[in-house]
């Protein structure tokens, strides 16, 4: 499958959101999913299980030191982007193989908020980042439920930025810890506080789409 085969593919199943013309580093993102699931399908890798292998590496990530939770968490993105491409290009979309990644998606959410946890965040605040972002993906689900024909809205809460965050929350933290041993704490106190205020924005800017689109 070519790139332009699979970005009008891609578009399709992402409620008309073309990477052709998105930002450049959601097209480049985007591109590398499709070379790497190229490369799985012409190796017969399904893409459920790229899922399972994806959701393996995030369910670690709580019980390994700081720097390895970051690198698990990084691969585990990477199979998140390419199981999904795995699927478009062996023309094996199904409808259990997204509701099997979607229901991977928030698992994995939580074995990274967890690992912030194990680090020395406040229960009570990783239990509400984890709520606020699931509500931002159950809020666009019962919209496309109810007719919603679109995404809504590209929002700063996507999944590349919880990535972004629980990457970047883990490698800092385990810097701040050589420097001063304690410090990994408030560094993961402030990943999961930039996580919720991310959330809540994400939120909100969904919440104005998806109004706009069910009223019209």
């Amino acid at each position: 499958m070519t790139w332009q085969e699979y970005a009008t593919a891609w578009s399709a199943l992402h409620g008309g959101f073309d990477p052709r013309s998105a930002s450049p580093l959601v097209r480049g993102w985007v591109r590398l999913a499709w070379r790497g699931g190229t490369v799985l399908a012409r190796l017969g890798v399904g893409p459920s299980t790229v899922t399972t292998i994806g959701l393996v590496l995030c369910a670690l990530v709580p019980f390994v030191p700081l720097p390895t939770g970051a690198v698990l968490v990084l691969l585990a993105a990477f199979a998140d982007a390419f199981d999904g491409a795995v699927a478009v290009v062996t023309g094996k979309v199904s409808r259990l193989g997204f509701v099997y990644d979607s229901a991977a998606d928030r698992l994995g959410e939580l074995a990274w908020l967890a690992a912030f946890w194990v680090a020395g965040a406040p229960g009570w605040l990783v239990v509400t980042a984890l709520a606020v972002s699931w509500l931002h993906e159950y809020v666009r689900a019962r919209a496309a439920a109810s007719g919603m024909a679109e995404i809504g809205a590209v929002t700063v809460a996507e999944r590349p930025t919880r990535v972004s965050v629980a990457i970047s929350g883990l490698v800092v933290a385990t810097l701040a810890g050589v420097v001063h041993p304690g410090w990994e704490s408030t560094v993961v106190l402030i990943a999961v506080i930039v996580w919720v205020a991310l959330g809540l924005i994400g939120l909100a800017q969904l919440t104005v789409a998806v109004r706009r689109a069910l009223t019209d």
